[in-house]
């Protein structure tokens, strides 16, 4: 029997995963999103406009829901709220949450959701990824898919580690889904490696206002990248976790994605930044200095970059 999905925070990445699961995986799925504006945009127009690369913008019929009028009974949910907004949008949620059956799918950026997940669910039914799919949110109810169809992975881990037979059905539709998981046993690796590429290319984009591919173009980006790589491995040395790549592999991944496969991607934190929202660099450069000064070791360039970040966002308010 198919699994029923319910995506929590129908953003850019929320809606495709769940549209991709809809059409492709022929999965039954419902959105709720706390952002009211996408809920009324897409009741209004009958689903959500997507497009692939900004071409064949078409309409994707789709339930939508507020929390508060959300009725269902979903096997697993699929969580993609900004960090900031992730503990209202649970609380508002908690009346349709059933932690004894259902599962928990994460895949946000930064550090930080999953303590606040673990609140409603147990351990054993939660499950986290990091995303190298790069999608926008044009504007409510309007979506573009970046990359060609299969374009981007996922790395996916248990909490608890192994992988039950739930997590085997999910990650069984998300490969239907093109969304292309790879399944791991290694949880917070998984998770603070991810961290450590969106600290690098997320933080430097969206301060200069630039795409991947201008960042890598720049004779300077792999010395750059480098130390904020070598800073953020320090950190996962002395916490005790092992990442899921060399530091090596992180920047040859980061130069891969950048030229190859989004070039002309603006991250998620210059995203919110353009549109004057406050961006999660807390829980990505922030996180990571963090975690270092509990193991008496800064990270500083971490901490530059982040208070830089707040000075931009700060600086924002002065412009016409």
């Amino acid at each position: 029997m198919a699994l029923k999905y319910t995506v929590l925070g129908a953003g850019a990445m929320g809606l495709r995963f769940g549209v991709l699961l809809q059409e492709l995986a022929h999965a039954q799925v419902d959105f709720v999103d706390n952002w009211q504006p996408q809920v009324d945009t897409i009741k209004q127009q009958g689903g959500v406009y997507v497009s692939r690369d900004h071409e064949g913008r078409h309409l994707v019929p789709v339930n939508i829901y507020s929390p508060e009028e959300y009725p269902g009974d979903p096997d697993v949910f699929i969580v993609f709220a900004k960090q900031m907004t992730l503990q209202d949008l649970l609380e508002r949620s908690a009346h349709f949450f059933h932690p004894d059956h259902q599962y928990v799918f994460s895949g946000m950026n930064g550090m930080g959701h999953i303590e606040k997940i673990n609140q409603y669910f147990p351990q054993e039914h939660v499950v986290a990824g990091t995303c190298l799919i790069g999608t926008v949110l044009n504007k409510a109810g309007d979506v573009d898919f970046i990359g060609k169809s299969g374009a981007g992975s996922i790395n996916i881990a248990a909490q608890t580690g192994g992988a039950d037979d739930r997590v085997k059905e999910i990650v069984a539709d998300f490969t239907a889904a093109n969304i292309n998981p790879h399944l791991t046993d290694n949880f917070y690796g998984t998770l603070l490696t991810k961290v450590v590429f969106n600290s690098v290319i997320n933080t430097i984009c969206t301060l200069f206002e630039i795409q991947m591919g201008q960042f890598i173009d720049y004779d300077g980006a792999e010395k750059l990248g480098k130390q904020l790589i070598n800073e953020a491995f320090d950190v996962a040395e002395r916490a005790g976790i092992h990442l899921l790549s060399t530091r090596e592999e992180e920047w040859q991944t980061i130069k891969y994605v950048s030229e190859v496969t989004n070039p002309l991607h603006y991250p998620s934190m210059y995203q919110d930044m353009s549109k004057n929202r406050p961006t999660e660099v807390d829980y990505i450069n922030g996180y990571i200095y963090d975690l270092g000064k509990k193991y008496n070791y800064e990270a500083t360039t971490h901490d530059f970059l982040r208070n830089l970040v707040h000075l931009a966002e700060n600086t924002r308010k002065f412009r016409n």
